[in-house]
């Protein structure tokens, strides 16, 4: 393998300068600063670590931009979008899937994504049975054939709502009793790799009984892996919540479960200020998505008061309607400053924005996907992301700005490679299977047609 010299690499420690990666075997076997680059040494401008996407429904790639036309009630929300979500799913077979998340996987790595934690309920296609693994083995196959690294979080989704107990049309091909779920899980398991690990979740509180919730955290926690959870999306849950339950989705949570930083809870946008601190206090991440929670108009998650309490949180690009880590960084902090009418909001330790947002985020990733060590040291996968140090966007900056730079400019992203386990899956900006990706792509969404 190539060893990596960087005029300017951001280390677990900070930034420093003339640093070259020694890479054995997928990993970083060594890292030696304040040196010359030598003849073989791949030469790059500034090495970042790749990011984590915390949370992902690869198949609903194929839905980015189509659901954007006003419904003649004119009364457009999350649920109303979900039934275009159930269209689409109930259309998918195992090749057109591959397809769509093979895209998604390589639009991933090109934005400076090197892992996915793919929180996968499309168990089945039409006319398979529950112990049937072919939409799995799909997803596997996009992750390999991409070269991201994935962390597969199967999720158990049994029921339609607290109130509906059986699942109703496409909702059926999410389905799977909590025996043939463990079962799937097992298998699973068994197909790990080194860049194809497997955590465990479940849909929301709506959608999974207290019992089987009650063997799948036992799961989680017997073998120490990420466990991945919907919670508090959108305000009708928290009310249907409080109907069924007597307590809101989070605090109900806390109460029943020793939630710790194997927890990954996706959203939890609708929280009260006492459910937002005993939160944060617990060490659990909670993946934020922006751009599908703005899609969406689920909310805003309170930022300013769970990061006030030292909260965790992580980034996803969930329905994909967007794929870009900096973009979703960057409306993050604006949608807080939409909401405070203040700016530098979640500065809250360092004084620079950017470093601060990249630096949570990178580490609440690695807690909701690999569960290792965030960061470039020796040791850790070689898992990089090589920027143009002279293009515009970052000309002219230093070490204290340049994250500013990258997350604010919001222009073109000046990434040249991107290198997973070893490997570079990008180069000159462009996926090593672009070419091949996007035609099959092209070819599952023209036979997909009217469902878009």
């Amino acid at each position: 393998m190539t060893d990596v010299f960087a005029r300017k690499a951001l280390l677990r420690k900070g930034w420093a300068h003339d640093v070259r990666f020694g890479i054995r075997a997928g990993q970083i076997d060594s890292i030696a600063e304040s040196v010359s680059p030598n003849a073989e040494d791949f030469v790059a401008g500034i090495v970042i670590p790749g990011l984590c996407n915390a949370h992902s429904h690869a198949f609903q790639r194929a839905l980015a931009g189509r659901t954007e036309q006003r419904s003649p009630a004119g009364q457009d929300n999350f649920w109303t979008w979900r039934e275009r979500m159930y269209e689409l799913a109930g259309k998918l077979d195992p090749n057109l899937l591959s397809a769509i998340a093979s895209q998604a996987y390589s639009e991933m790595l090109q934005s400076g994504y090197t892992a996915v934690v793919e929180f996968h309920y499309l168990h089945r296609h039409s006319g398979a049975d529950q112990s049937d693994d072919e939409m799995f083995n799909a997803i596997r196959e996009a992750a390999s054939q991409s070269g991201i690294r994935m962390i597969y979080v199967p999720v158990l989704y049994e029921r339609g709502g607290f109130d509906q107990p059986q699942l109703e049309g496409h909702q059926k091909l999410f389905a799977l009793d909590i025996d043939n779920f463990l079962a799937h899980h097992a298998r699973a398991t068994e197909q790990q790799s080194d860049r194809i690990s497997v955590g465990i979740g479940a849909h929301s509180l709506r959608t999974v009984s207290s019992e089987s919730l009650r063997e799948i955290v036992a799961v989680a926690q017997d073998t120490n892996i990420p466990m991945h959870i919907h919670i508090a999306e959108q305000q009708r849950e928290v009310e249907q919540s409080v109907a069924a339950n007597g307590r809101r989705p989070v605090r109900w949570l806390l109460e029943n479960y020793d939630v710790d930083d194997r927890w990954c809870l996706v959203h939890a946008t609708h929280m009260d200020a006492e459910e937002t601190e005993s939160l944060a206090k617990t060490g659990a991440a909670v993946c934020l998505c922006p751009s599908t929670e703005a899609n969406l108009g689920d909310g805003l998650f309170p930022l300013q008061r769970f990061l006030a309490y030292d909260g965790r949180i992580a980034i996803g690009s969930d329905s994909n309607v967007s794929i870009n880590p900096f973009e979703e960084l960057r409306w993050l902090e604006y949608g807080q400053r939409i909401a405070s009418q203040s700016r530098n909001v979640t500065s809250t330790q360092e004084s620079h924005v950017g470093r601060e947002l990249f630096s949570r985020v990178l580490e609440g990733g690695a807690m909701a996907g690999v569960r290792k060590p965030p960061g470039l040291s020796p040791g850790v996968s070689a898992d990089l992301v090589v920027l143009y140090d002279d293009d515009p966007m970052l000309v002219g900056h230093d070490d204290r700005s340049l994250l500013d730079a990258l997350i604010f400019s919001g222009y073109r992203l000046p990434i040249e490679r991107v290198m997973v386990h070893g490997d570079w899956r990008v180069i000159d900006g462009d996926h090593v299977n672009q070419e091949q990706t996007r035609a099959q792509f092209a070819a599952a969404l023209e036979i997909l047609g009217g469902s878009q």
